[in-house]
């Protein structure tokens, strides 16, 4: 005789479920009032929350019970189950519409629901024995007692096993709830500060007066986007017998001899504390509070900072969005605006040629494959040229600034990327761009070119011509002919108002977010606190792209989450494979609980290491300095394991040094890198951004954002126009018919030697004077190439 089941042993306390029999007809099942509706209520009419992205829920394994001496408790008080009659029920249930409504209902979309039931019935498919209660239900079901509909309890169970956060969003959603950043910094809500916003352009002493302010206060910190800045600041203030200590992520510079915390402090705006209180505070910069990447920083110094006073610092662009937060901590502010103290003159006329420069030229690139070839084609005409980039060592740059400042170094042209446009005095006649569109890496980790914004155009013009130096006027210009029009339009146009502010979780919440979902590795952690967030139109939530990219790449190694956590923020480019192999071992010896020492650090980066012969190794020297400087970060949060601070900040010196002989013996190294490379090839570095695509096939896609239609009807004339331009320019310097062996006579080979054209490059301008020919394009030998083309059909008819 066949046993039923007893009723109460089929619901689950915890399921919240109230089960209503109907027989043979149906049961219908209502969630009661319990967190597991929480996302039927984030999706409801009140707007307040939104739905989760639940492709990023990643399921905890449940492996079947499959130990055979395990009594099965079910299979007593029943019979066995027959596995095919269960399989039919559960196929029958799945496709049950009553099931799906009520699975959206507790939080199962369909994605969900599908994973869910795969899991469910491989756990009953393959288990020797369920829970006694599912294995009655199953039977009943079986055997025609009981209806599919009342597995829906251990089904809903079974989902909160395997996605434990469908039992606790509430929770989720309150600790990732950013809509009031205000409130995380009591101490500054306590008291009542006064916020001065100096507004003005580059080199219109905005900078100047708020730091007078913080020299005259009693205590204050000034907080700078880089640690040239932060370093000014520490000279400027201890030369004026202010005592000033330096705090950047990798040293500690105190003014007193005996290590006692000066009342001053100068900083990277990363390094600030929001608990010292401070007179005066200086934010730096404050624009950058929309960027993607770090705007979270000038958001955490605006809005946490204890000082009676707070002055920014920046463009009038980010006016409005600075007051709109400062009302929401019922804070006024005082606006001050400035003018630029000289004039900037945007020329009528480009350089064209690298034969017009002259002393007190700057030249700006944005790559540097750019860089290293025009300070070859400078340094061929016989004059010598500084060079910064943003790789380089701070102390490069200050090198290579100081050679052009000089009046008495014959050094007088400066060769750069946007890396001067903050952090450096240099004493700037003319800014030349080199070119106007700039290779960037987007969301999704493709390389992009687009124009340059206003913002950055102004920043980067505005070093021309600094108040004090010995230019009383700056000018700016381009290379280009066809990029002087562009130009001036970009700095006509009004910089675009700074609309939000950035955010990014906290150790904290991201700890709390981890409490409730042990099993999930950070980088899932830090996905799904970013879905589940909420902020206001105020604010964003930053780009986690480097954070989640540093999390997956340690997840194998065993480090508790606090750890892991300061691991993933540690500031290091991810394009360079040195580093970020360096920062694989410093975690992997971390976790065996070995300190890392200045002999492990030294054979791992094969210290001593030699003057550079080529770019490579110049590149190579770099990202060893980079590496020292990840140790010293991680030697300030970690002291018991990194503990050869000192000794490593005395390598990264004479490092520095090695690197200021490379960079000045520039054009040496790239000369013996073509030398070595293959013949006419001129490899540098792995940027893929050649001269001629930077500057001329990509216009058409800027053009395109600026002339929508009418750009699309010229973009395929228009990069046949440019090259016919460049090779007229060309003319005036060399022979015209070396232009027609298209890369095969004396030109090509002297441009190659001087780093104006690589292989690859010659290559596709062959292919492309090919296809132009063939389509009667140019005028040039078109009749040869006719009677040539004729030639071929004939002897293919024959």
């Amino acid at each position: 005789m066949r046993r039923c089941a007893w009723p109460l042993l089929r619901l689950p306390a915890r399921a919240g479920l109230v089960l209503r029999h109907g027989g043979a007809a149906a049961a219908r099942l209502r969630p009661a009032a319990s967190s597991s509706s929480s996302f039927s209520s984030s999706a409801g009419g009140d707007g307040s929350s939104r739905a989760p992205d639940t492709s990023l829920f990643v399921p905890v394994p449940l492996k079947p019970v499959d130990d055979a001496a395990e009594e099965d408790v079910g299979a007593e008080l029943t019979r066995p189950l027959d596995k095919g009659e269960v399989l039919k029920n559960l196929n029958k249930f799945y496709k049950r519409k009553e099931i799906q409504r009520l699975g959206a209902e507790n939080g199962l979309d369909a994605r969900l629901f599908h994973q869910v039931f795969i899991s469910f019935r491989k756990y009953i498919m393959e288990s020797s024995s369920v829970s006694a209660d599912l294995h009655i239900i199953l039977n009943d079901i079986c055997c025609g007692a009981g209806h599919v509909d009342d597995l829906f309890p251990f089904f809903l169970r079974h989902a909160k096993q395997i996605f434990p956060m469908l039992d606790c969003m509430d929770d989720l959603r309150k600790i990732s709830d950013l809509r009031l950043p205000p409130n995380w910094y009591p101490d500054a809500r306590a008291i009542q500060r006064k916020i001065i916003f100096h507004a003005g352009p580059t080199n219109s002493g905005k900078t100047y007066h708020a730091i007078q302010r913080f020299l005259s206060a009693k205590s204050g910190i000034y907080c700078g986007p880089l640690k040239l800045l932060a370093h000014e600041i520490f000279q400027k203030s201890n030369d004026a017998n202010v005592p000033c200590d330096l705090v950047t992520g990798e040293e500690r510079v105190y003014a007193n001899e005996d290590a006692r915390q000066a009342p001053h402090i100068a900083c990277t705006i990363e390094m600030c504390s929001t608990n010292t209180p401070y007179e005066v505070a200086v934010i730096d910069e404050i624009q950058m509070i929309r960027d993607p990447a770090r705007g979270w920083a000038w958001t955490r110094a605006l809005l946490g900072l204890c000082a009676e006073e707070i002055h920014v610092c920046g463009e009038a662009a980010a006016i409005d969005l600075v007051t709109e937060l400062m009302y929401t901590t019922g804070e006024e502010v005082e606006v001050r605006n400035y003018k630029r103290l000289t004039p900037l003159t945007v020329l009528d006329y480009a350089l064209e040629s690298l034969d017009n420069l002259r002393p007190g030229d700057c030249i700006v690139c944005f790559s540097k494959n750019d860089i290293y070839s025009v300070s070859r084609q400078i340094e061929a005409r016989g004059l010598e040229c500084a060079v910064i980039y943003g790789s380089l060592p701070p102390g490069t740059k200050l090198e290579q600034a100081k050679k052009f400042n000089d009046p008495d170094d014959p050094c007088k042209i400066l060769v750069a990327t946007d890396a001067i446009g903050m952090g450096l005095n240099l004493c700037i006649k003319r800014i030349i761009f080199n070119s106007i569109v700039k290779p960037t890496i987007n969301e999704k980790g493709e390389k992009e070119i687009d124009s340059i914004t206003t913002s950055q155009a102004l920043q980067i013009a505005g070093r021309a011509g600094r108040y004090g130096s010995s230019f009383k006027q700056g000018e700016v210009t381009t290379m280009h002919r066809d990029d002087l029009m562009q130009l001036k339009e970009i700095l006509s146009e009004p910089v675009r108002p700074v609309k939000a502010a950035g955010l990014h979780p906290t150790p904290e919440q991201i700890e709390m977010f981890a409490y409730h979902l042990p099993d999930a590795t950070l980088s899932n952690l830090i996905d799904i606190f970013v879905s589940l967030s909420q902020v206001d139109g105020l604010y964003f939530v930053c780009n986690i792209d480097d954070f989640k990219f540093l999390a997956d790449m340690i997840q194998h190694i065993p480090l508790n989450l606090r750890s892991r956590y300061v691991f993933c923020t540690a500031p290091l480019n991810r394009k360079e494979p040195f580093v970020c192999t360096m920062l694989l071992k410093f975690a992997r010896q971390f976790s065996r609980n070995e300190p890392l020492t200045f002999d492990w650090l030294c054979r791992h980066t094969k210290w001593p290491l030699a003057a550079p012969k080529n770019i490579k190794e110049l590149v190579h020297l770099e990202a060893v300095h980079d590496v020292f400087d990840l140790y010293l970060w991680l030697s300030y949060r970690f002291m018991d394991m990194f503990p050869d601070a000192v000794l490593v900040r005395d390598i990264q010196k004479k490092l520095d040094d090695i690197i200021q002989v490379g960079v000045c013996n520039i054009t040496k190294l790239i000369r013996a890198s073509q030398s070595a490379a293959a013949p006419g090839t001129a490899e540098v570095v792995s940027e893929d951004f050649p001269l001629s695509r930077t500057r001329r096939d990509i216009r058409a896609v800027s053009d395109r954002r600026v002339k929508s239609t009418e750009a699309l009807s010229i973009a395929v004339e228009v990069p046949g126009e440019r090259r016919a331009k460049n090779l007229k320019a060309y003319q005036s310097a060399t022979r015209q018919e070396d232009l027609k062996s298209h890369g095969r006579g004396s030109l090509a080979n002297r441009l190659l030697r001087e780093g104006l054209l690589t292989r690859e490059m010659l290559r596709q301008l062959e292919s492309e004077w090919q296809d132009q020919h063939r389509n009667g394009r140019y005028g040039l030998g078109s009749k040869r190439d006719d009677q040539s083309s004729s030639k071929e059909t004939g002897k293919k008819k024959k």
